[in-house]
């Protein structure tokens, strides 16, 4: 199981600020470039974002689909890409003021459900690992923590 947490000190409100933009997609999910509104407004049940993913000098296109959405809970996405799609959870906990977040992904189809072992899950931890930290990065720069506590003065 490829599940991975991680603490961000920022409040769960902006944790999903970050997660709702679309444009920031590529900021923090490891390998995607050139993100595209595709269908719907994301991130509402159903829409989806196009974008090229980077493999070493290999270039693909692919998409996520949102298979879930409650915020301030619940993100579940479908990655579609020539190789396979996956299943990728994210849990947005509130952590005493901060957020801790969970990521649970999982090979659905393709290449990547046929090949699916403990191997590709440690793969799969050290891309959750720098996701991960990209998130926390994005969200302590788009929300300040003076600017937080400011607003509850």
């Amino acid at each position: 199981m490829a599940i991975r947490y991680q603490l961000i000190r920022r409040p769960p409100a902006a944790v999903w600020k970050v997660l709702e933009q679309p444009s920031c997609y590529a900021d923090w999910v490891v390998g995607t470039h050139e993100t595209a509104p595709r269908e719907g407004d994301w991130p509402e049940l159903g829409s989806s974002l196009a974008y090229n993913l980077k493999i070493g000098p290999w270039h693909v296109d692919g998409y996520t689909v949102v298979r879930r959405y409650e915020p301030p809970r619940y993100l579940e996405l479908e990655a579609k890409a020539p190789f396979g799609d996956a299943r990728i959870a994210i849990d947005v906990r509130d952590w005493g003021g901060e957020s801790l977040v969970i990521v649970d992904e999982h090979p659905l189809r393709g290449l990547g459900g046929k090949l699916h072992n403990v191997a590709l899950d440690a793969v799969i931890q050290l891309r959750h690992r720098d996701m991960l930290g990209r998130l926390a990065k994005l969200v302590e720069r788009q929300s300040p923590r003076e600017t937080e506590e400011a607003a509850h003065e």
